[in-house]
């Protein structure tokens, strides 16, 4: 078993094309021995995203806090807040964005541990 803070799970800027004021931390992964999954935190800074992006991998999100849009394949945004869950299917192109000016957007994001 493992427990571990949120407080000492390092955490690290994504540097990708289409990334604006993200970050990563991997509390839980493969190198935990993990059999299936791998859970990341990502904050997302005030009016910052995700790349809008596909992979042939499901994701399910929980939200921790704050407030965003999930915006869909056809580039609608649908709201999404802290206490929300979403699942993205594989191979859906997604994007998260903080829609707020002054708080971060925190999520907690589960996926196939060979993927993380």
């Amino acid at each position: 078993m493992k427990i571990i803070s949120l407080k000492e799970v390092p955490k690290k800027k994504v540097e990708m094309e289409g990334v604006k004021d993200a970050w990563k931390q991997v509390p839980l992964s493969k190198e935990d021995n993990a059999p299936v999954y791998a859970y990341r935190v990502f904050i997302i800074e005030p009016e910052g995203f995700t790349p809008y992006h596909q992979h042939p991998y499901e994701h399910m999100n929980y939200v921790i806090e704050g407030k965003g849009a999930l915006v869909n394949e056809a580039g609608e945004e649908q709201a999404i807040k802290a206490g929300d869950f979403a699942l993205v299917l594989p191979d859906e192109k997604h994007q998260y964005r903080n829609k707020s000016a002054d708080k971060d957007f925190v999520m907690i994001c589960g996926v196939p541990k060979e993927f993380e």
